[in-house]
């Protein structure tokens, strides 16, 4: 869009999943509406890339979690995405070097043991950090940080078990073969968009809203607000009259992180496809590797938590040497000169996200309801941190924008 209207019904702000879904919501509503985004891009944490010729990457989600119950699996059927039911390797490990089989097994015991408990002390309905379920002593409570750094992009001591029990999981997890991003992009193409728009303030102390952008000032009855929640907890978008409570609930969901590398891999048929690889370090700041996935020639690593932040911060190729130093330790020195770097994410530095994905802090479940609760049927929220059981995922997103419009459009003889 080349210039932004001065005038709207609806303002939805973001043109992630959440924004994309409020706005197919209201396509047929008969209501004006635009979708501001500060990206030069549509599909925020969904991005996908080439990283080398025929080597495709998604920087950000790249699985379609509880696919059963996905709401994109219809959307990439409809759009003629190819969607890849390869069962994802993450239980499996392809070579014992490194994690013999008797070692897996035992891991497996203790960390179903974990979630045994877990699940037991949410029954209580007392919240408290989820590490407070970990067996005194157990030698594998580093690594099942590690997989917390994974799953919910930080360590157990920052989760809530409340929250962390909430979270619906199907155990049925599919791939977009061209890519989630790519998916999301072309969910978005229909959209009426107003790219490099970033929104600084939402005024909503008049009749109408102002809200100020990067490319002016427009007017509207309602708008739909579906940034990450680090963006409303540091006030990167301020409301006048302030608003307190969404700040104080997006505070209490902060964004962990979770950062990929993809490395090219020559003399890849040596390695399995779709193959999984990760070591018994006993250490919570270590890597998980995809091997070849969807067959192709390269290593997909995924680093998390507190973790994946000193990577970030230590610069540009600290992700790709740590994945190389922990792929040639368990694999071998001659894999060094058959990797090569290709791209890594960065979600902590990318000054529209700042991290990964939401998880709520040990006492603040309730915080999603929080940030999910309409203003004066003025302001709505969306994104994965107002998913009740689905945040954390594209699709969770997705969901929340479509129940934005839904409180938009039950307010519509008001707009």
């Amino acid at each position: 869009m080349s210039s932004l209207p001065s005038s709207i019904d609806i303002a939805i702000v973001g043109a992630g999943a959440a924004g994309l879904g409020a706005a197919h919501a209201l396509k047929d509503s008969g209501l004006s509406t635009i979708v501001l985004e500060a990206r030069d891009r549509v599909g925020g944490r969904g991005h996908t890339i080439m990283a080398a010729p025929g080597i495709t990457f998604d920087l950000g989600c790249g699985w379609l979690h509880s696919a059963d119950r996905n709401s994109f699996v219809p959307i990439a059927e409809r759009l003629n995405f190819e969607i890849d039911k390869t069962r994802p390797p993450w239980r499996e490990q392809s070579f014992d070097t490194g994690f013999p089989l008797q070692e897996r097994l035992d891991f497996i015991r203790a960390i179903d043991a974990f979630y045994d408990r877990a699940e037991r002390a949410a029954k209580s309905g007392h919240d408290s950090a989820a590490s407070t379920c970990l067996e005194p002593g157990n030698r594998w409570n580093p690594m099942i940080h590690a997989i917390s750094t994974y799953v919910n992009g930080a360590e157990l001591d920052r989760i809530s078990i409340l929250d962390m029990e909430a979270y619906e999981d199907s155990e049925i997890n599919w791939r977009v073969r061209r890519g989630y991003g790519a998916l999301m992009a072309a969910y978005g193409a229909s959209c009426p968009l107003a790219l490099n728009t970033q929104v600084t303030l939402i005024d909503h102390s008049g009749k109408r809203l102002r809200i100020e952008t990067s490319r002016g000032t427009l007017s509207a009855a309602k708008a739909i607000v579906t940034v990450p929640t680090n963006l409303i907890a540091d006030e990167a978008i301020r409301f006048h009259p302030a608003l307190h409570e969404k700040v104080d609930a997006a505070r209490g969901l902060p964004l962990g992180l979770d950062n990929k590398v993809m490395l090219a891999l020559s003399e890849s048929d040596a390695l399995p496809k779709d193959g999984n690889l990760r070591g018994a370090t006993m250490r919570t700041a270590m890597g998980s590797f995809h091997l070849r996935p969807f067959g192709q020639p390269c290593i997909e690593g995924f680093f998390g938590g507190s973790f994946a932040r000193e990577l970030e911060n230590a610069g540009d190729g600290a992700l790709a040497a740590e994945a190389i130093d922990e792929i040639v330790a368990l694999l071998g020195s001659d894999f060094r000169r058959k990797l090569t770097p290709l791209a890594e994410s960065r979600w902590g530095h990318d000054p529209f996200a700042r991290g990964g994905y939401s998880h709520a802090l040990p006492g603040h479940a309730g915080k999603r309801a929080v940030l999910a609760a309409p203003v004066d049927g003025r302001l709505f929220f969306a994104g994965e941190a107002t998913s009740p059981n689905f945040f954390s995922t594209a699709h969770g997103a997705r969901d929340s924008g479509e129940r934005a419009a839904e409180e938009v459009l039950a307010t519509k003889s008001q707009t």
